[in-house]
Formats: C-alpha cells, sequence, structure tokens
C-alpha cells in the first residue's frame, strides 16, 4: 500500500482507538503513521542517491 493510505489508514486507526478507548488499537494507527513516514524518508534518501549519482556520471563523463 502506499505511503499515503498507510498514514490515513494509521491516523485513522488512532482516533478510533482513542474515541473507544482501546490502546492497542491506538498505538497500531501510530505505528502505521511511523512506517509511512519511513517510507517517505526511504524514498527521499532514494531520490538523492540516484541525484548523487547522476551528477558523479556526468563529471566523469567530461
Amino acid at each position: 500500500m502506499g505511503k499515503h493510505f498507510d498514514d490515513a489508514a494509521g491516523k485513522a486507526k488512532e482516533a478510533y482507538g482513542k474515541a473507544a478507548g482501546e490502546r492497542g488499537k491506538e498505538a497500531e494507527g501510530k505505528a502505521d503513521q511511523a512506517k509511512a513516514d519511513a517510507k517517505d524518508k526511504a524514498d527521499r534518501a532514494k531520490d538523492k542517491a540516484k541525484d548523487a549519482s547522476e551528477k558523479a556520471k556526468n563529471v566523469f563523463k567530461r
């Protein structure tokens, strides 16, 4: 599933858990949000590494 879906689902689970008094569901929601954040950061790092690789290739082509 996409990172945006994970974040939205996590927020919904957390809200449900708070409203229903279910700490486990609330914690699951927070975990889903953290997972979405980690995916986002990994994607950003991957993009930066790819950009750096392309720049390095261009330097050596000159």
